[in-house]
């Protein structure tokens, strides 16, 4: 396993776990409603295969190669070793190390592992575990072909493994509990500490960070000379940048580029109504 040097940043919050976690959504209301910068780690993922495959990384390489049904068809370990589980770490790491230092960021996604967070004396770190009946039913809703399937289930297991070994603080997620509100709970004094953004201005900013950071994703997979090109059309859900910290709506825009002013949803402004307080 490669090392993973320490970020050494005191400002990050860690949230890791498996596919069908309910990670993203986790992290993406704390950072709506605390006024936080979201580190979304799939974003990256086709940033850090293109530096995996041009350090030499076999398994990265292999990726490339492979048409998508001789990848999808390789045996479960084959999969793993090609998802870059552990090589994506000092990648995260780096990445975070060029974050500004303000406001707090949470960071989440898949890759991160224990030993990354472990690395980082003080931060705040939270695993979510989901159950294997939640995790079959949400893995099932995302009507997965195959291969798919079997490198998710797989991935849960080694991540539930990684974080029960070492004895990192997880939140075991049933489908009943409101994820959000405990995750809160576990980093209360760490979101009343902040630094949170300084106004809406700023969260709007950071909404629109996170939304590009999306683009960056479509653009990364269709230049890869297997993928198809973009079909005509293609939109995607992407959050709405009012800025106000009540807000959940999504807003359904092309992938291959944002437009000029605020994304909003029918009825928001980036101004804030009277009464409501701008952080």
């Amino acid at each position: 396993m490669p090392d993973v040097l320490p970020v050494g940043r005191p400002d990050v919050l860690w949230l890791g776990g498996p596919p069908g976690a309910g990670k993203s959504t986790v992290a993406e209301l704390l950072a709506r409603r605390h006024g936080l910068r979201r580190y979304h780690a799939d974003t990256r993922t086709w940033a850090h295969r293109a530096l995996a495959v041009a350090r030499g990384v076999a398994a990265a390489v292999r990726f490339e190669t492979l048409s998508p049904d001789e990848r999808w068809a390789a045996p479960v370990d084959e999969l793993l070793a090609m998802a870059l589980h552990d090589e994506r770490g000092p990648m995260v790491a780096d990445d975070v190390r060029a974050l500004p230092p303000a406001p707090l960021t949470v960071a989440e996604g898949t890759v991160i592992t224990p030993r990354l967070a472990g690395a980082l004396p003080g931060r705040a770190a939270l695993w979510l575990l989901p159950t294997p009946e939640l995790l079959g039913k949400r893995l099932g809703e995302r009507e997965l072909d195959a291969g798919r399937l079997r490198l998710y289930r797989r991935l849960a297991e080694v991540i539930e493994a990684e974080v029960r070994d070492a004895g990192a603080p997880f939140l075991t997620v049933d489908g009943d509990t409101d994820v959000v509100a405990a995750v809160a709970d576990r980093w209360r004094a760490e979101l009343a500490a902040g630094p949170h953004a300084a106004g809406r201005a700023e969260r709007c900013h950071l909404l629109r960070e996170a939304n590009e950071a999306v683009v960056a994703q479509y653009a990364g997979f269709f230049a890869r000379p297997w993928a198809p090109g973009p079909p005509d059309g293609l939109r995607a859900p992407f959050s709405c940048e009012c800025g106000d910290t009540r807000c959940t709506a999504r807003v359904e825009h092309a992938v291959t580029a944002l437009a000029g002013t605020a994304l909003l949803a029918p009825g928001h402004t980036v101004t804030a109504a009277p009464g409501v307080s701008p952080s």
